[in-house]
């Protein structure tokens, strides 16, 4: 296998996930919003909010359609799945792996969404946001996920016995 590419909204547990998944497999690990924070010098709410919406979208879309790994597990933004470009790429790298969280669950998880760098559109909620970007998760996806209940470790054995992976 030469990368794990995981996708999922904003709190689903990806970073998190693919620290210890890349653990467990002795395999290097990526996130791209820390790839976005690095380049920019900057947290992503700052991006969004001094350089806009579209300058943010841009730098993560390049970060995703530039991306070259081999033997890494690779967590995504969550708006990462909007940018075709980047996905083709990402898909082209390995397994896509979508970690589902089911709505209420995530609601209970996402605290700090004013600060946390999720790329809002005018007047969206949370909701909306789920909603929309249900489908494109689903359309990328290589394996989806359900871990709206359970351990950070039971999700990871989940992803490994899925992959079908020691």
């Amino acid at each position: 296998m030469s990368n794990i590419v995981l996708i999922g909204m904003p709190g689903c547990g990806k970073s998190t996930v693919g620290v210890l998944l890349a653990k467990a497999l002795g395999m290097d690990f990526i996130d791209t919003d820390l790839i976005i924070c690095a380049s920019q010098k900057d947290k992503l709410q700052n991006i969004i909010e001094s350089r806009g919406l579209e300058y943010f979208s841009k730098v993560e879309s390049d970060v995703g359609k530039n991306l070259r790994s081999n033997n890494c597990v690779i967590a995504t933004g969550g708006s990462m799945v909007l940018y075709p470009d980047a996905m083709e790429n990402l898909k082209s790298l390995g397994k896509v792996v979508f970690i589902d969280v089911s709505y209420p669950e995530l609601k209970r998880r996402v605290k700090n969404i004013k600060t946390r760098g999720i790329t809002f559109r005018e007047g969206e909620s949370l909701r909306d946001l789920y909603e929309y970007r249900r489908a494109f998760y689903q359309k990328y996806a290589d394996i989806t996920l359900n871990v709206s209940s359970g351990t950070i470790e039971k999700t990871v054995r989940k992803i490994i016995d899925k992959l079908d992976l020691q």
